[in-house]
């Protein structure tokens, strides 16, 4: 009599145990960086207020950054007082003459990186130019 065999063969499960080790590989160095991005995008969201503050601040002063400073308020404006002690993932975020600087603490695949946030008045409006060591890491995590 004839006997069916059911089962997969060793090399079956050879390809299959290798293929899984392929995306693993392929998987985990995408899924570290989007962990530290996510991270960081916590410090640059809490740069919000103090970017909203600098920009009254330029508009009230004729697009002069000279005097958003952190804690600097004035009729109409107002920029958040400097944060020097460790809330969250950030370290601290300072802000003189405009320029907007943030330190990420060294968890959540972080390494203390800094986002420096720069503005320039053009027309009444406000852009920001984006420097810091977190544009320095590959892949960049802002």
């Amino acid at each position: 009599m004839n006997k069916m065999q059911k089962g997969f063969t060793l090399i079956e499960l050879m390809i299959v145990v290798a293929i899984i080790g392929i995306l693993a590989a392929i998987a985990m160095p995408q899924y570290q960086q989007y962990q530290r991005r996510a991270a960081f995008s916590d410090v640059i969201s809490q740069t919000g207020a103090f970017k909203t503050g600098v920009e009254d601040c330029m508009q009230h002063n004729n697009g002069s950054p000279a005097t958003c400073a952190g804690g600097a308020n004035g009729q109409g404006w107002a920029v958040p007082p400097d944060i020097a002690v460790a809330q969250g993932r950030l370290v601290t975020l300072t802000t003189a003459a405009g320029v907007i600087t943030a330190t990420a603490n060294a968890t959540g695949g972080l390494n203390s990186e800094t986002i420096i946030l720069t503005p320039t008045s053009v027309s009444s409006a406000v852009t920001w130019a984006v420097t810091g060591t977190c544009t320095t890491v590959t892949p960049r995590i802002c």
